[in-house]
């Protein structure tokens, strides 16, 4: 088991960063805590800090490269970090309208250069130590390409496989990667969803089931199971058939 007590989270006020840092918030436990959200930031911090965490929060936007290595290093600084979430992403795809060629360029930002920018500086801090963990988020949307949101599977995709590949090259150095792959959570990204989604798992639960398999050091955390086992079959559909359900009326 790996138990980390000093974790930092990008992305942090969203719906599934403020469950995960609720859930790990407790006595002893040292959470950093970044979003470019500042009023909802702070909001979280005095929560987590009413359950007896010790918790630094800072108002940092994750395509800024420099802003997110410098604030980082003063956290390991304060408190060695023991695990690294990169959490933060967005979409902006919907059924009604297409991405805006802007729109597809933040969503690559954010998701890819964002999760980088929180990466990159934490290899070295942990190398020098020989141990650490760091999870990355991508989703069963990256499991092939969706009409409604192309620059968010795009992403959630190249997420997977880095995430994987950085695996195998950092378990010789204690250092373990994990990646997170949720279908549908209860949140404001897929409440703006105009079509069913059965077996969306409520936020908390969400939380609850990424730090257990945290804890366990897996290379995927992969949930709901009817989900990742529809994402599984739809992967393997050849493009001819996946045209017929999946392109757009």
């Amino acid at each position: 088991m790996l138990n980390a007590s000093s974790i930092l989270i990008t992305g942090a006020a969203g719906a599934i960063g403020t469950a995960l840092a609720k859930t790990y918030a407790a006595p002893g436990i040292s959470l950093f805590l970044g979003d470019i959200e500042a009023e909802r930031l702070e909001s979280l911090a005095s929560q987590c800090r009413s359950q007896g965490a010790d918790v630094r929060c800072n108002a940092v936007d994750v395509t800024n490269r420099e802003e997110m290595a410098a604030w980082i290093r003063q956290s390991d600084e304060i408190r060695p970090l023991d695990l690294v979430i990169a959490l933060a992403g967005i979409s902006r795809g919907t059924f009604s309208r297409e991405e805006k060629p802007e729109e597809i360029r933040s969503v690559f930002a954010v998701n890819l250069d964002g999760m980088l920018n929180t990466v990159e500086p934490a290899i070295p801090l942990f190398r020098q130590r020989g141990r650490g963990q760091i999870a990355l988020t991508s989703s069963l949307a990256g499991s092939r390409g969706f009409p409604v949101a192309p620059s968010y599977c795009a992403t959630k995709a190249a997420i997977r496989v880095y995430g994987q590949s950085l695996r195998s090259r950092l378990l010789r150095e204690n250092i373990f990667v994990s990646v997170i792959i949720p279908g549908f959570i209860e949140s404001p990204m897929t409440d703006a969803n105009p079509y069913p989604m059965p077996f969306r798992v409520k936020v908390d639960r969400a939380a609850t089931v990424i730090k257990t398999g945290l804890a366990k050091g897996r290379a995927h955390i992969c949930f709901p199971l009817p989900h990742a086992a529809g994402a599984f079959l739809v992967s393997l559909l050849p493009p001819s058939l996946a045209d017929r359900f999946f392109r757009l009326k």
